[in-house]
C-alpha cells in the first residue's frame, strides 16, 4: 500500500522529492526494497504533522519550502491532488497551510465517524472539522452539500515548526484530529475543493472495497 501511495504521488508535477517518514524499521525496509526513499523519525510524534516536521528538519529544508503530507493509507491518491493542494501557495502569498476536501457522493459517509467532515467560511478557510455530520440541518427539507476532509496537507516549513511547538488542543484530543490544533490556536487553514476522492484504508474491511475500485477503474501501479 505504501508503494502505491509513493508512486502515485511521484506522478504529480510539483514535488521535487518524495520521502516516507516513519518510526518503524520495517517500513523503511519495505520502502528501500521498491527503490523509494525513507526517513526514520522518533516514536514520540503526537501526530502525522509532527512527524513530517521532524522529517523536514532532518532533510534541512528552508523555512519557505513547501512540504506536502499525504497519509500512507491512501493508495488511490490522485497525482493532481498534490498539485491542487500546493496551488494556493502560488496564488495567495499569505497562505501557510492548506488541505483538501471532497464533496461527499456516498451519503453513508456523512454519518460514518471515520469519514471526517469539514465546514468552510466564505474566504475558503476551515471553520471546523468533525467526525459528526456538519453542518446538520434543522429542517429535513434543507438541501446542501457535505464535504469530506481528505488526509492531504501542505505547509511551509516555517509553519510546520510553528505547529510542532503548539500545545495539543482540547478539541484535537476529543476528536483525535490533528488539524484542529491549527484552528484552536487561531491560525487559518485554507481548504481546496478537489474533484478526486481519496478513500483511506482505515480498517481491514476497507481493503476489498479499495481493491474493487482499483479493478473497476483499471488502475495500474505506476513505475512498475
Amino acid at each position: 500500500m505504501i508503494e502505491w501511495v509513493y508512486r502515485r504521488i511521484a506522478q504529480s508535477e510539483q514535488p521535487s522529492n518524495v520521502v516516507v517518514a516513519t518510526d518503524d524499521d520495517r517500513i523503511v525496509s519495505a520502502v528501500s526494497k521498491f527503490g523509494g526513499q525513507a526517513i526514520l523519525t522518533g516514536a514520540d510524534a503526537r501526530s502525522g504533522t509532527d512527524r513530517v516536521a521532524e522529517a523536514a528538519e532532518k532533510m534541512g529544508l528552508r523555512p519557505e519550502d513547501i512540504v506536502v503530507n499525504v497519509q500512507g493509507d491512501q493508495p488511490l491518491i490522485h497525482p493532481e491532488c498534490i498539485d491542487e493542494v500546493i496551488r494556493p501557495f502560488r496564488d495567495e502569498p499569505e497562505v501557510q497551510m492548506t488541505t483538501l476536501a471532497y464533496r461527499i457522493q456516498n451519503k453513508s459517509e456523512i454519518t460514518n465517524p471515520k469519514d471526517v467532515k469539514v465546514t468552510i467560511n466564505n474566504k475558503g478557510s476551515a471553520l471546523y472539522f468533525s467526525r459528526s455530520p456538519i453542518p446538520l440541518a434543522r429542517d429535513p427539507e434543507t438541501v446542501f452539500d457535505t464535504y469530506k476532509h481528505l488526509g492531504v496537507y501542505a505547509y511551509t516549513r516555517w509553519f510546520l515548526e510553528t505547529f510542532r511547538n503548539l500545545p495539543e488542543g482540547r478539541l484535537e484530543q476529543i476528536e483525535k484530529l490533528e488539524q484542529l490544533r491549527v484552528l484552536e490556536h487561531g491560525y487559518p487553514l485554507r481548504v481546496v475543493i478537489t474533484g478526486h476522492d481519496s478513500p483511506e484504508v482505515d480498517l481491514p474491511d476497507d481493503i476489498p472495497r479499495i481493491e474493487q475500485l482499483i479493478q473497476e477503474q483499471g488502475i495500474l501501479l505506476p513505475g512498475r
